[in-house]
C-alpha cells in the first residue's frame, strides 16, 4: 500500500516537473511571472492529487461499509445499494469538480 502511494506521488512529481519544464521553455508574455505560473502548476498538480486519494479513501470506506451491512443483512440489500451509489457517485463529483478547479488554474496561466 505504501509503495503504491509512494509510486503515485514519483508519478505527480513527474508530471508537475514536467509542466515547469514545458512552462520554463516558453517565452515571458505578459500577465503572471513565470515563477507564478509555477507554483500554479504545482498547486493544481497537488490539489488533483489529493482529491484523487481522498475520493479513493472515501469510496472505499463507503463500498467497506455497505458490503459489512448487507453481509449482516442480506435481506436489506436493495435497501443499501441504491444509497451507497448515490454517495459514491457524489464523491466522484467533488473529484471532478477539484479537476475542473485545476484545469482551470492551468489554462488561466
Amino acid at each position: 500500500m505504501v509503495k503504491r502511494v509512494l509510486l503515485v506521488l514519483l508519478g505527480v512529481l513527474v508530471i508537475v516537473g514536467g509542466l515547469s519544464l514545458a512552462l520554463a521553455a516558453e517565452p515571458e508574455t505578459e500577465g503572471l511571472p513565470s515563477d507564478v505560473k509555477k507554483i500554479i502548476a504545482i498547486a493544481a498538480g497537488f490539489g488533483i492529487a489529493i482529491a484523487a486519494v481522498g475520493g479513493a479513501m472515501g469510496q472505499s470506506r463507503a463500498i467497506i461499509s455497505a458490503l459489512d451491512g448487507i453481509a449482516r443483512n442480506p435481506a436489506a440489500s436493495g435497501r443499501i445499494v441504491t444509497p451507497m451509489i448515490i454517495g459514491l457517485a457524489l464523491i466522484e463529483s467533488l473529484v471532478i469538480y477539484v479537476l475542473l478547479v485545476s484545469l482551470l488554474m492551468v489554462f488561466k496561466l
